[in-house]
């Protein structure tokens, strides 16, 4: 067992494995929301629209990490929100509002990145992810953020089920559909830029969605699909850590693989696809 043992004496490799089993389980939580009500495109959105906070962050800090952070999730939460805003006040539909916002801060971003020529060198780490580079600090604000978001879905969970599954019983019911709206955005913007030192902007979608679409194969119910997408998501942050170390992949690149290759491997075993071939 020294293969499985040896990776752990490292401390940076546990760190590591923390890190990536908080953001695993976490991004299936909230990716639980996001698929259920096809919301894939806000969270490719929300990833890309932090750009502008990490340069500003990194402009600002000198290149320090915890600026770069801080920055990164006023802009998410902020994008979040004002997507909210203009497809509520500017009548258009939400994915239009999406495309609207998401242009308009990539663009910002690549404005702020141009104006820094050594900006270019880091930029990989916020593509890519630097999961072995996670500091103890790093990993208490994930954990910190991940409990506060777990709080948020426990305390809210009846609410988000009757808006995910049927918005006209949420009016009825008298719900405060915006206002959920807007906090289910807030989560996604929380848990992009948490997951940001992972996974990177680049494989972050895959995270969000991957395990939770597979999840959402092998179960029937929203809170068995979130256990199942917070174990594959989790594993899948450990498998792909371990393969990154023995074969030398780049970690998030391993972490994304490996819950795609779990998507592939439920695909055939659905409950709905045995169906289909049994006919």
């Amino acid at each position: 067992m020294h293969w499985l043992t040896d990776p752990l004496s490292y401390p940076f490799m546990v760190r590591a494995l923390a890190a990536a089993i908080l953001v695993g389980g976490l991004c299936a939580v909230v990716g639980s929301y996001v698929v259920v009500r096809g919301m894939a495109f806000l969270g490719d959105a929300l990833a890309h629209a932090v750009l502008p906070g990490v340069a500003a962050g990194y402009v600002l800090g000198g290149g320090a990490r915890e600026p770069v952070f801080w920055s990164a999730l006023v802009t998410a939460v902020v994008t979040a929100i004002g997507i909210g805003a203009v497809s509520k006040t500017a009548r258009v539909k939400e994915d239009t509002a999406i495309g609207i916002i998401f242009a308009g801060m990539f663009a910002v971003g690549i404005a702020l990145i141009s104006t820094t020529r050594s900006y270019a060198v880091d930029l990989a780490h916020f593509l890519f992810g630097n999961v072995l580079g996670v500091t103890p600090g790093d990993l208490l604000l994930t954990a910190i953020f991940a409990a506060g978001v777990a709080l948020v879905i426990v305390g809210f969970y009846k609410e988000f089920l009757v808006t995910a599954f049927d918005p006209v019983l949420a009016v009825t019911l008298r719900l405060p559909v915006d206002l959920l709206n807007h906090i289910l955005f807030v989560l996604i913007a929380i848990t992009t830029v948490v997951s940001l030192q992972t996974v990177g902007v680049a494989m972050m979608v895959a995270m969000l969605v991957t395990p939770a679409a597979t999840a959402y194969l092998l179960t029937k119910r929203l809170t068995t699909m979130m256990v199942v997408a917070a174990s594959l998501g989790a594993g899948a942050g450990v498998i792909g850590l371990y393969l990154s170390y023995y074969a030398g992949l780049p970690s998030g690149a391993a972490i994304v693989l490996v819950a795609t290759a779990f998507f592939l491997i439920a695909l055939p075993l659905s409950p709905r696809r045995q169906r289909f071939w049994g006919r």
